[in-house]
């Protein structure tokens, strides 16, 4: 029988935990949090307002939360301008420019619909011409086109279209909803940087989802089923996120909470039930953002299996990408080539293996980044023609001639045991196979060819854990710290749970750091550096085997 998903008490119970500490964090001119305040603080005001609004919550009704809601939409009024924008600041004190934030209007105005008929008349007509006067704005310039952003910007806009009975607003969200779901893939993804961006598609599901919360619009079901089915084939067993095929995001571990628009599927609720157990088992609870918003915006109903709850699964999203279930093992294989990305926001898609194991976590992978070809499956020239200079703001992101990081034609096949990619880099022509050996052992197999006369090597992407040790075959134990480093001539290495052996001729180096595009500067910390395996090819040497075994 099919498991049935409904929302398990724990949300309320997070929830209503979290109310205490919200209050506890509003300093007197009505802002929460810690400084440098920035608007998004204030979202709170939307699980305040829920505990508020709930009847089986323990704060219903509460005076006290009542007033810190309107204490905090207060601020977010004192800090907007003339045209109804906040400052994009950010808590590293970097500034963005002027925006209409989404994530804080749709909160705000979801704590309105909620709590309105409680405020008082002064009160409620100034909280009226702010939110009138954001809103006009929103419709007026926020939805041009179809992005993450601007489907936010559609789900708030329904929910203050009903609010002040703008029919206008409503049939304008409701036909960018509609764009937004004809916009997706078959497989399941929203493009943008020309693929799937994994993190930012929860933010489409997440809009859907509590925009037919609200509207009941069946129209945009099917995308919400499409959506569902591709995370549930796209999330590791642990609960973490599939990064092999994002083109903006790198590997960020954790378990993934999903959002609303995954219980109104079958498989979106099998996906929730996954992801809520692990999240049960860590005894971490459910953020109250989070469990607000199901609470008031889930379904419930019957729930299906996760690729990663299966023993045995191959799921192959068409010719772009396929992931293996080989139970304790879990592979994933990317053959996303995509226009070289000019901005700092789309990666270079330049890394299209992952191994994750049961018990290791994810070993080989990591996702995508910029100025940084260590990162990449194969280079072909000199990789010293790029990287990153520290405190560039305002880096040339081009391909420098001389060299060759990202592929040109990239394909594979999968079968129950794992799965191989083909990749054109110029004149040279690679591969990675990589196959399920055992419960405990996977080989990784890297070729190319040496018909550039340029140098080729190859690189396995580990990911590293800075508070374990590294251990080598010669007896030699390091910690991965901030300084450089590099060993070669080493049999094997050890750590994390896992041991690889290690082909003649290659050499291990650290760190391999990204540019980060989310701080001005592109920099980057130790704790997001890769630990990379050097595979060098020759006119001699066209293959590396390298056998991957967990204890």
């Amino acid at each position: 029988m099919a498991e049935v998903w409904k929302p398990e008490p724990e949300l309320l119970a997070s929830l209503d935990a979290a109310v205490p500490q919200i209050l506890a964090s509003q300093k007197e001119n009505g802002q929460f949090g810690e400084e440098p305040w920035v608007c998004g603080d204030q979202n709170v005001i939307f699980p305040l307002a829920t505990a508020w609004h709930l009847g089986e919550s323990r704060f219903h009704g509460d005076e006290e939360v009542l007033a810190a809601i309107v204490r905090g939409g207060d601020a977010l009024i004192d800090a907007q301008d003339e045209q109804g924008k906040w400052t994009f600041l950010k808590k590293d004190y970097s500034e963005w420019g002027q925006i209409y934030m989404p994530w804080t209007y749709s909160r705000w105005i979801r704590a309105y619909q909620l709590v309105q008929e409680a405020m008082q008349g002064d009160t409620r007509a100034r909280w009226d011409e702010a939110l009138l006067m954001g809103f006009d704005g929103i419709s007026r310039t926020c939805l041009a086109h179809v992005h993450n952003i601007p489907a936010h910007h559609a789900m708030a806009l329904f929910c203050a279209g009903t609010v002040f009975a703008r029919d206008d607003w409503c049939a304008q969200s409701r036909a960018f909803m509609a764009k937004v779901a004809q916009a997706q893939s078959p497989q399941g993804w929203w493009p943008e940087h020309n693929g799937p961006v994994v993190a930012y598609n929860f933010v489409y599901s997440d809009s859907l989802g509590i925009y037919y919360g609200m509207s009941g619009d069946e129209a945009v079901l099917p995308a919400l089923e499409r959506a569902a089915a591709y995370h549930a084939s796209l999330t590791y067993p642990d609960g973490s996120t599939v990064e092999t095929v994002d083109g903006r995001n790198p590997y960020h571990g954790g378990v993934h909470d999903g959002n609303p628009g995954f219980s109104h599927t079958a498989a979106g609720r099998g996906y929730l039930a996954q992801q809520h157990r692990l999240l049960l088992a860590e005894g971490s609870g459910f953020a109250s953002d989070y469990a607000a918003s199901l609470l008031l915006y889930g379904g419930r109903g019957e729930a299906v299996e996760t690729a990663a709850g299966k023993e045995r699964h191959v799921f192959r999203m068409g010719d772009e990408a396929t992931a293996v279930r080989n139970g304790p093992w879990f592979i994933c294989l990317s053959a996303f080539v995509v226009d070289f990305p000019q901005n700092r926001w789309g990666q270079d898609r330049q890394n299209f293996v992952s191994v994750f194991h049961d018990r290791a976590g994810l070993v080989v992978g990591g996702g995508n980044t910029k100025l940084q070809p260590l990162w990449s499956c194969f280079t072909v020239g000199d990789k010293a023609l790029m990287s990153h200079t520290p405190g560039d703001e305002d880096p040339d992101f081009d391909v420098p001639e001389g060299l060759i990081h990202v592929p040109d034609e990239l394909s594979y096949d999968s079968g129950e045991d794992g799965g191989r990619l083909r990749l054109r880099y110029g004149e040279e022509t690679c591969s990675i196979d990589a196959r399920v050996a055992s419960e405990t052992e996977l080989t990784l197999v890297y070729t190319a060819t040496g018909n550039s006369g340029l140098p080729v090597d190859g690189h396995v992407t580990l990911m590293p854990h800075l508070d374990g040790e590294v251990r080598f075959a010669s007896g030699k134990t390091v910690a991965l710290g901030d300084s450089k480093a590099e060993w070669a001539g080493e049999a094997w290495m050890q750590h994390a749970g896992w041991r690889l052996h290690l082909p003649p001729g290659s050499r291990v180096v650290w760190p391999a750091l990204p540019h980060n595009p989310y701080r001005k500067a592109g920099d980057s910390t130790i704790e997001e550096a890769r630990l990379v395996v050097v595979l060098p090819f020759s006119a001699e040497v066209d293959r590396h085997e390298l056998r991957l075994s967990v204890a």
